[in-house]
């Protein structure tokens, strides 16, 4: 049978038909296979996928990936997370705030001298801590244990600080202080030959001592009394302000704390409301043992924005509440302190907070709560530039530019080459981190950097020339005595009503 030659070409020819449905099948399972993966890696937003936008996706926090714990099976290594390899359009940088020209003055005392290797060690007779940094890793010789996770937590954040910006620490080595107290007095080096002040780091310092001031471990969580890092703290901090607006707070000056710390906190609570006396405060002593056997239901921070006016008052030292009590909107009563933290002399009388006369603080509180509810309109503006300030400058970006700008600044003082110890053990989140249990671990995971920074650091500002240093010191006293003298023309006007 003879065959034709068009039945030939349909079995020889493919049907277009078939091809076209061939193809389509492949495109569209190559699509739903691009967009599995770019989702695995991070780049893709699933649940947006009708718009398809191709933007990266922030990673859950979680622990350090080589912990071998349950439910972090999961954890994308942070040399693996793909946001923190790509950083387009990174942002010039702005400048730093004002306080950071205080770095400059923290570390006068070694500008001419330099600091030798000598000195450092020097400053091991109180340290807690050894700290190196070299090639970009920490490591850290331990010389006694600190008041609770102190040491710890800021060891965490010195861990994180290298992760927000890799590669960029030089080579440093430092002595670190977790008590409250300064101890390098000034005096004790004044004048003398040959006899260089040992430079050591802590938390807070005062205007006759020395020591170089760093940010607190309450940064990355205080576990023992269950406050949070200070990201998750500012968020559920502003929440509460929203909750209560400041017409509507109680008009009386709040506080809460433990009064037995210090003498001068024993004082405040004399300045309580009474039977025999109003002094416009309400003040509440804080158990912290019963708060921790009652799982802490009574001192969330957000809980406590309800006021018009907040109470800050030292305890043995500055006091790590400071930060909380002004992030919450109200006017910041600041009993007059003997302390300085690292951002607070960046803050102004009147404008960021109401001096407080530490010898007559009751007359002070009672005549600041009648001036606010007398100028509500500029008292609330008080407690709101006050927060502003908080959160915008001392946000956990500026902190880790603080600690960049002010270990960079040191290490340029060094004046010998940075070795490992031999006696110094290598630490890294993993080390830290993984031995970590409870809420300690909780806030550890919480507070870790999982991605660089997409932004460089901000512009070091230049030092204090000696008259503006003088002016800003003289401003602060001025507006603190013309406080003073409100209050002592009120007090007298009320003694001589008819």
């Amino acid at each position: 049978m003879k065959t034709n030659n068009n039945d030939e070409q349909r079995k020889t020819l493919p049907f277009p038909g078939k091809y076209i449905l061939k193809s389509t099948v492949f495109i569209v399972a190559s699509l739903f296979v691009s967009a599995a993966l770019l989702g695995f890696l991070g780049y893709l937003n699933l649940n947006a996928f009708a718009g398809f936008k191709l933007i990266p996706k922030r990673f859950k926090p979680r622990f350090p990936y080589q912990c071998d714990v349950q439910d972090q099976t999961h954890q994308i290594p942070f040399s693996q997370n793909l946001t923190s390899r790509l950083h387009p359009n990174r942002s010039q940088p702005s400048s730093c705030p004002s306080y950071f020209r205080w770095i400059h003055e923290d570390l006068r005392p070694w500008k001419a001298t330099g600091i030798t290797r000598d000195m450092v060690e020097k400053a091991s007779k109180t340290a807690h801590f050894r700290l190196v940094i070299h090639r970009g890793k920490a490591y850290v010789k331990r010389y006694r244990k600190s008041i609770q996770t102190r040491d710890d937590f800021t060891l965490w954040g010195i861990l994180q600080l290298l992760r927000w910006y890799p590669g960029k620490l030089p080579d440093l080595d430092l002595m670190f202080d977790a008590d409250d107290r300064p101890v390098v007095r000034s005096d004790d080096y004044t004048g003398q030959q040959n006899k260089d002040p040992p430079p050591l780091f802590r938390y807070c310092s005062d205007d006759a001592s020395l020591d170089i001031v760093f940010p607190d471990w309450s940064f990355w969580g205080w576990a023992e009394v269950n406050i949070k890092p200070w990201g998750k703290s500012l968020e559920a901090i502003q929440e509460g302000n929203n909750i209560t607006q400041w017409k509507d707070r109680v008009a009386y000056a709040y506080w809460r704390g433990n009064p037995y710390v210090d003498p001068t906190r024993g004082e405040l609570l004399k300045c309580n409301v009474s039977e025999n006396e109003e002094w416009n405060t309400r003040l509440y002593v804080q158990d912290w043992d019963k708060e921790t056997k009652e799982g802490f239901k009574n001192s969330n921070l957000e809980n406590q924005c309800t006021h018009r006016y907040k109470i800050y008052i030292e305890g043995w030292a500055w006091s790590v509440s400071e930060k909380y009590i002004m992030a919450c909107d109200s006017m910041t009563l600041y009993v007059k302190p003997r302390f300085y933290d690292f951002y607070i002399r960046g803050m102004m009388p009147l404008q960021h907070y109401w001096p407080i006369r530490d010898d007559a603080k009751c007359t002070s509180l009672k005549f600041a709560v009648h001036w606010g509810n007398t100028h509500v309109d500029k008292a609330r503006e008080i407690g709101e530039l006050g927060s502003r300030f908080i959160r915008e400058e001392v946000n956990m970006k500026y902190v880790y530019d603080y600690m960049f700008h002010l270990l960079n600044e040191y290490a340029k003082l060094l004046k010998f080459k940075v070795n490992v110890p031999s006696d110094a053990e290598e630490i890294t989140p993993e080390s830290l981190g993984c031995a970590a249990t409870e809420r300690w671990r909780d806030f550890m995971a919480e507070s870790m950097v999982m991605s660089p920074s997409e932004e460089f650091p901000c512009d070091m500002v230049p030092p204090y020339d000696r008259l503006a240093l003088k002016e800003v010191t003289e401003r602060k006293a001025n507006l603190t005595r013309q406080v003073e003298l409100w209050e002592d023309q009120y007090f007298h006007d009320l003694a001589n009503k008819p």
